[in-house]
């Protein structure tokens, strides 16, 4: 299934829709304004609450924590850095780990687990400017979670840069 993003550094309080390949709203990307950290909620077409996306405050490095109802799900954190490909872990509480590598900034990467595809991320794909394609290649994977998980990483690497 593929899902449509729209692409622009969002402000606090922002919100959009992502869309499915036919073009219906599937999901709404919720910002939250006035809060001391960073936080987004990505809700389904009748308002229920998915996941939580939340900065984590006092870390070392910037890292995003993902909730569902109210309880921890994941973190993701910056691996590694290498000129052409950035690489971010997210770490499942259950023990497991997804990779999320590629050309951030491009909207070019990939999340796999333990070398298998989940999804991609694409701008290719799309005609329409300013924004990009998530392809959640496995439909039995939990796509609101790798929602998140693109969403997340593309904010974390906007922030990045804007610190530069």
């Amino acid at each position: 299934m593929k899902y449509q993003v729209r692409d622009r550094i969002f402000g606090i309080g922002d919100d959009y829709w992502i869309e499915d390949e036919h073009g219906r709203k599937a999901f709404l990307v919720d910002g939250k304004a006035l809060r001391l950290r960073d936080t987004l909620e990505i809700k389904d077409t009748s308002g229920r609450i998915l996941i939580t996306l939340r900065e984590k405050m006092f870390s070392l490095r910037d890292t995003m924590t993902i909730e569902r109802d109210g309880e921890p799900l994941a973190t993701i954190h910056k691996k590694r850095f290498s000129l052409l490909r950035n690489h971010y872990r997210v770490d499942l509480v259950e023990g497991t780990e997804l990779d999320v590598s590629g050309k951030i900034f491009d909207r070019e990467f990939a999340i796999e687990y333990d070398g298998e595809l989940l999804a991609e991320v694409s701008r290719r794909w799309l005609t329409v400017r300013e924004t990009y394609g998530v392809n959640v290649v496995r439909e039995d994977a939990d796509h609101a979670l790798l929602l998140a998980v693109a969403v997340c990483v593309i904010r974390m690497d906007d922030k990045e840069r804007e610190g530069d």
